[in-house]
């Protein structure tokens, strides 16, 4: 090899090592400074100027002209990437269902006051859906007519028997709230799935009640 190249290839290598050191103040040398120092936006807030961020260490490499930290949307009358939803507003889910708001410890309430937003025509239609969810969810646990003869209630004693005595009478909304919240060895599915799925689970185990 030629000794010229060799001694281009050594002080190469220096040069790269060299940019790996850190220590102190010094960091040592990035090479893609926005992977490792991304700016954490607030979707409802705006920085109107644009040459803001211009002098901090990494700068924005879109080329755009704008500093680091200029996040607002010109098009917008208000200049606001983001609009601020109305005072007092309430996120509603697709399904238009408001937050469950009913906490854990007011089972009885809960199957008191909470109705289905299915219709009697609707329920009949939406068993199918329930009968799927429930063979995912629920199976696994209270077996698949839900007389606690799952898999796990083989391994856990406890699982509750749906179709006993105990339980003909809860209503839907009892059966959605401990869907939502849990009660005893079973744990809270809220997160797992959408109240319309719950509300589904809820008049598929009605049937197998009745059957």
């Amino acid at each position: 090899m030629n000794s010229h190249l060799r001694s281009a290839m050594v002080f190469a290598l220096v040069i790269i090592l060299a940019g790996c050191g850190a220590g102190g103040d010094n960091q040592g040398l990035e090479y893609a400074p926005n992977m490792y120092h991304s700016v954490p936006y607030e979707p409802l807030s705006q920085i109107t100027e644009e040459g803001a961020g211009e002098a901090a260490q990494f700068l924005s490499d879109t080329e755009d002209g704008h500093g680091e930290y200029y996040n607002s949307n010109p098009l917008n009358p208000n200049r606001m990437t983001m609009r601020v939803p109305p005072a007092n507003t309430v996120p509603r889910s697709k399904g238009g269902y408001l937050p469950y708001r009913i906490p854990k410890d007011s089972l009885d309430l809960a199957a008191r006051i909470l109705t289905s937003p299915f219709d009697s025509v609707e329920v009949q239609a939406i068993l199918k859906d329930g009968e799927v969810l429930y063979d995912r969810f629920c199976e696994h646990c209270h077996g698949a007519k839900g007389q606690a003869d799952g898999l796990v209630a083989e391994k856990y004693p406890g699982v509750a028997n749906l179709t006993g005595l105990a339980y003909q009478n809860i209503t839907p909304g009892h059966i959605f709230h401990v869907i939502t919240h849990g009660k005893g060895l079973m744990g809270a599915h809220g997160s797992q799935m959408s109240p319309e799925e719950r509300w589904k689970i809820a008049h598929y185990v009605k049937k197998l009640q009745n059957q």
